[in-house]
């Protein structure tokens, strides 16, 4: 198969400065409304219901759902599906336990909902490390995901592609804040949709617009075995495992719980959990049409010379339906799909460092809001250098399990406190604390211990966890953590603002 991938694309490269010089106007536009730490974090919280639904697909839509899905589907067929599904089952979880809660409770971090009738220093300390476990590792995913895919795409160097990212975001984040981020967010989903509806409907085309045939094509062509499960994940135990983190991950992931403080009310939130879900939801399915379509038209050999792990599918299938020009495009989106992801996870790390740490750990609250938004800029610095340093040494590594960790800690770490938080009178500062720290360090010492780290990448024989994903041992431990160090502390303050936690959750900040 002749393919122009990895090669210097002058057509990919036009439409990549078309959208770097659109955002960065964007952002000059956000920063002369960025005036305190609110607009800086929040957006003043005046994002419309369409908008952060929006805004939350394209936050949530990375670079590894676009590609790594596709490929996945293309090399293993219907188990790939398992991603998707796994991805999206999450949100119906946000909007009905989660959603409205979160915004009535806090301000800018799901720290401040956790912390909210605790001890503050200590949950917040806490809460800052399961957030920039979770932040550190899908970073790594997005950054090293940014280096390879222009590497491929446009024929940079991959440390000036990695280098490119980093600068970007900083222009972003420090100047626009979180108006800027909103709007990156909602261009970039509005094209990663329209390229995936786009290559769909080229694909169908060619099989009188029926999945069937499609699906009949492909098992003609492979063996009927495309269409059962069992090849991805053979193990039970481990597609529960990879499910529940998937599941429960979605609700616990830093940079996705921030955008709840962006809308007005809680009602807002909760519409634009639906929005993004029927986005989220369309693009998936989009996917899956992708994958089986890349595996039939193309060959699984050419997409593996490409690349392995059979991220480029979708590219070399967009060569193949529309030429370059198709090529180019679906090269820029991808890369506008990192640039969208870096900068959500890029502030909501800063948010968590300055105003979790800073702000109400070091000055115990009394920062003004000119030090506070200072301190913001500063930690966006620190964070987008560390994502540069980050994705240029983790170069050439196999991140794919990146992503599935950072799912697996925000599960583990930051989803059972932030549930039971709201939801269990019992739950104390120790008890809190104890289930973020004990979440957080077990899920990376059994993901080190598990076969993806120990056989895939250490070449190891075997290894001592026996699970890719810890999910199915880690969350259920950390509620059990959080349950049985909450019963052997008494702590009658949180008990006592439990009530108030109660009327919050369904009144906001309204006087009752």
């Amino acid at each position: 198969m002749n393919t122009t991938i990895g090669q210097f694309n002058p057509v990919a490269i036009v439409f990549f400065l078309l959208f770097i010089a659109l955002s960065l106007g964007i952002t000059y536009w956000a920063a002369n409304r960025t005036k305190n730490a609110a607009q800086f974090y929040t957006a003043g919280g005046q994002i419309t219901a369409l908008q952060n639904g929006l805004a939350l697909s394209g936050d949530f839509m990375s670079a590894a759902s676009f590609l790594g899905i596709a490929g996945l589907v293309a090399l293993n067929g219907f188990d790939g599906l398992i991603y998707s599904i796994g991805f999206l089952v999450g949100w119906p979880i946000l909007m009905f336990l989660v959603a409205e809660p979160l915004r009535n409770l806090g301000t800018y971090t799901f720290a401040d909902v956790v912390a909210f009738r605790m001890k503050q220093k200590p949950v917040r300390i806490a809460s800052a490390f399961g957030t920039l476990a979770v932040v550190s590792f899908y970073l790594i995913a997005q950054m090293v995901g940014a280096g390879n895919l222009i590497k491929l795409l446009f024929g940079l160097d991959y440390e000036i592609a990695v280098l490119i990212v980093g600068l970007v975001i900083i222009a972003y984040v420090i100047f626009g804040g979180m108006m800027a981020t909103t709007w990156v967010q909602i261009i970039k989903a509005g094209l990663l949709l329209f390229g995936t509806v786009l290559l769909a409907i080229l694909v169908l085309s060619k099989f009188s617009f029926n999945p069937l045939n499609l699906f009949a094509a492909a098992a003609n062509k492979y063996g009927s075995a495309v269409l059962a499960p069992g090849k991805q994940v053979a193990n039970p135990l481990d597609a529960i495992s990879l499910g529940l983190s998937l599941m429960f991950g979605t609700a616990g992931l830093p940079h996705i719980l921030m955008r709840f403080y962006t809308v007005p009310d809680a009602k807002t939130a909760r519409k634009s959990v639906m929005y993004a879900s029927w986005f989220i939801g369309s693009f998936y399915l989009l996917t899956f049409v992708l994958g089986f379509g890349a595996m039939t038209l193309l060959s699984r050999v050419d997409i593996q010379k490409i690349d392995k792990g059979g991220n480029m599918a979708a590219p070399i299938l967009a060569e193949a339906l529309g030429g370059n020009v198709l090529l180019g495009f679906i090269a820029a989106v991808s890369f506008a799909t990192i640039l969208a992801v870096v900068a959500g996870l890029t502030l909501s790390g800063a948010a968590s460092l300055s105003h979790d740490l800073w702000v109400n750990v070091v000055k115990d609250g009394k920062a003004d809001e000119g030090e506070q938004l200072q301190v913001a800029r500063y930690a966006t610095v620190a964070l987008a250098v560390f994502s540069i340093l980050l994705g240029i040494v983790f170069k050439g590594q196999n991140v794919a399990y990146m992503v599935g960790l950072a799912f697996a800690i925000a599960a583990s770490g930051n989803f059972p406190s932030l549930v039971l938080s709201i939801f269990w009178r019992g739950l104390t500062t120790k008890g809190a604390v104890a289930s973020i720290v004990v979440g957080t360090i077990t899920s990376l010492l059994l993901i080190y211990l598990s076969p993806t780290i120990q056989v895939d990448m250490l070449n190891h024989a075997s290894a001592i966890f026996p699970l890719k994903n810890p999910g199915l041992v880690t969350i259920p431990l950390s509620f059990l953590v959080a349950i049985v160090v909450s019963l052997l502390e008494k702590d009658k303050i949180s008990a006592q603002k439990f009530a108030e936690v109660q009327q919050k959750i369904h009144l906001g900040n309204q006087h009752y």
